[in-house]
Order: C-alpha cells, then structure tokens, then sequence
C-alpha cells in the first residue's frame, strides 16, 4: 500500500516523526534511523554539502546531529532523540550529496543513533497519520509542492 501524499510530499504511515525539526525516525530493534522528511528537502532544494558529527558523539535532542547545505539554505538538522551517534551516511553523501533530494526515506537517511532515553522522548514524537495531517496543513498555508531531483 503507498505512503499516503499531498501535493506530492509522501509520509510514510510506518515511521515516527518530530514535525517541529522535520525529522523522521524508524526504530530499529536498540538502534534508530533520522532522516529529513519529503517536505525538509523540497524547501532545502538540493542539498550539495552535508558537515557530519563523528560517530561516538552523545547528541540531546534538539541540538544538531548534521549541517544541510542547500541551494536555498544552510542550517543544523536537530536531533529528535538523545543518544549515542552510532554512524552516518557520509559515505552515501559523499557520491551523491542530492541523495536525500530522490530518496528521503531510503538511501538519503542521515544518522543511526542509539538511543539513551527513548522511553521519556518517545511521546514526543507523532505517528506516520498525525504526521500527515499536521503536512498538509503546512503545505497548503506555505504553498509546498514536493519534487524528486533527478539525476
């Protein structure tokens, strides 16, 4: 069944997401995957540079986990949860830095962290369907029509 979409943002149902930092987080068994939602990379436009914290950092949330350099904006990617900075996509990145342009959900995830407090911040974070509702209403007020760079 496809993600649900608006105006061509896609938010998966399956994930979590941090609305406020335009984050996505899948849980993966004691590990958990970020990345930039389908509307974070439609407003960055595409992403030539990404600045990585070295894995082995201890991140809070709300305080950076990367910096995006677009071609319309520079600025911290925030982390929705505390823990430990397992590893990057830097590698990724580096071949292809518009990866997260094509493929947000996918190959253009950014970090993989072990989370220290998941229990306490996970209420903090809204389900794929609240998700969705609080998008489309941002796209509709803000006028955002979300694209796939190509090759």
């Amino acid at each position: 069944m496809p993600s649900p979409s608006w105006a061509g943002c896609v938010v998966p149902e399956e994930l979590l997401y941090d609305v406020a930092a335009d984050v996505w987080v899948r849980v993966e068994d004691s590990e958990v995957v970020v990345g930039m939602t389908d509307v974070a990379q439609t407003r960055c436009g595409r992403i030539v540079q990404v600045t990585w914290k070295d894995p082995g950092r201890q991140v809070r949330r709300g305080r950076p986990l990367c910096v995006i350099e677009s071609a319309k904006w520079v600025g911290p990617v925030l982390s929705p949860l505390s823990g430990l900075l397992v590893a990057s996509n830097e590698a990724t990145f580096e071949q292809d830095p518009a990866v997260a342009n094509r493929d947000p959900y996918g190959l253009g995830w950014l970090v993989r962290l072990a989370p220290s407090n998941l229990e306490d911040e996970r209420p903090l974070l809204v389900d794929g369907s609240t998700a969705f509702v609080h998008y489309r209403q941002l796209v509709d007020t803000e006028g955002i029509r979300c694209f796939r760079c190509e090759e």
